[in-house]
């Protein structure tokens, strides 16, 4: 049977400040079939000597600013059991809101660390998607025998601030609705969505992915109105340290492991002007290292991950 987004599991693992919540979605493919459902008759044993097909390492993945694990649920349909997924909700983010801190993108970083250890995984590829790229490339800087390739989407590469730049400003400036959503309070779960179906990136592209992702996102008040999971603070610190810091801004430049690098052809808010461009990344340095870089076509910031050409580059990256 072939595996579908809705084919996940979801735990809870311990890390500095509470719980960090985690889906995952098994590989099913060839060899995963359960010993005491396979028929010896339509498998039989190879001879002596035959190389066996050998499994894709696990896939830990780490969505953006205000996201949560769901983003990768079209990434996950497009892969369709060929590897396991693992996805976190970021401390601070719906599953995960209630981690009393540390924030930050080293804090981050180490919490993917704790995760491959609770679930006893030694080696694994990261992936990142926008602010998750950051969080990836930060954990292979830090933790390089563990991860054995990156893969970054429309993310996880900075530029440096013009002095005197207002951080939290510029924050809002380039995430936009994203970040304006965390002080607001909409009547109900439904109007949640409508505020997202506004969304100039998702208006053509909304998907029953999208749906759940969002509905993964809300937070119900005791009143019957809905607010988002994210916390504030924790979304701030994160993002600032992105803006602020050049190590955090620079690390994917610098990996000894194999980087892949997609990025999508519109930005945010389905603008012509997308966070990379050729020239922005010859600017970065990331065209004169061993990275793959690869442009999207037909797709926004945000549909870089969606079902469609999106997460069909995204898969076969990941799988690569």
């Amino acid at each position: 049977m072939t595996a579908t987004w809705l084919d996940y599991t979801e735990s809870s693992i311990p890390v500095p400040g509470g719980d960090l919540s985690v889906l995952r979605w098994r590989a099913t493919g060839p060899g995963d079939e359960p010993a005491a459902t396979a028929s010896r008759a339509s498998h039989p044993a190879p001879p002596p000597g035959t190389p066996q097909p050998q499994s894709h390492p696990p896939i830990l993945l780490v969505h953006g600013i205000t996201g949560n694990a769901l983003a990768w649920a079209g990434v996950a349909e497009a892969v369709a059991g060929r590897a396991e997924l693992i996805a976190v909700d970021l401390r601070g983010r719906a599953g995960s809101r209630e981690i009393q801190g540390p924030w930050g993108i080293d804090q981050n970083a180490a919490d993917l660390m704790d995760v491959l250890d609770a679930l006893h995984i030694d080696e694994a590829v990261l992936a990142g998607h926008s602010l998750g790229a950051f969080v990836a490339a930060e954990a292979a800087a830090t933790y390089p025998k563990r991860v054995t390739r990156l893969v970054a989407v429309d993310g996880g590469l900075g530029f440096p601030l013009p002095d005197g730049s207002d951080a939290d400003a510029i924050l809002e400036a380039v995430v936009g609705p994203a970040v304006k959503k965390l002080s607001m309070t909409f009547a109900d779960p439904e109007a949640y969505l409508d505020f997202h179906r506004a969304h100039p990136a998702f208006a053509d592209n909304w998907t029953p992915q999208l749906t759940a992702y969002l509905v993964r996102d809300t937070r119900l008040l005791p009143t019957g109105e809905a607010v988002s999971s994210c916390r504030e603070d924790a979304i701030r610190s994160d993002g600032k340290q992105v803006l602020l810091e050049d190590r955090i801004r620079t690390n994917i430049t610098a990996l000894t492991c194999d980087v892949d690098f997609l990025y999508a052809a519109r930005g945010l808010l389905d603008e012509p002007q997308a966070l990379y461009d050729p020239g922005r990344l010859a600017l970065a340095g990331l065209d004169r290292t061993p990275a793959r870089i690869e442009f999207v076509p037909d797709t926004n910031h945000y549909t870089i991950l969606a079902p469609g050409a999106g997460a069909e580059a995204v898969a076969r990256a990941l799988l690569r």
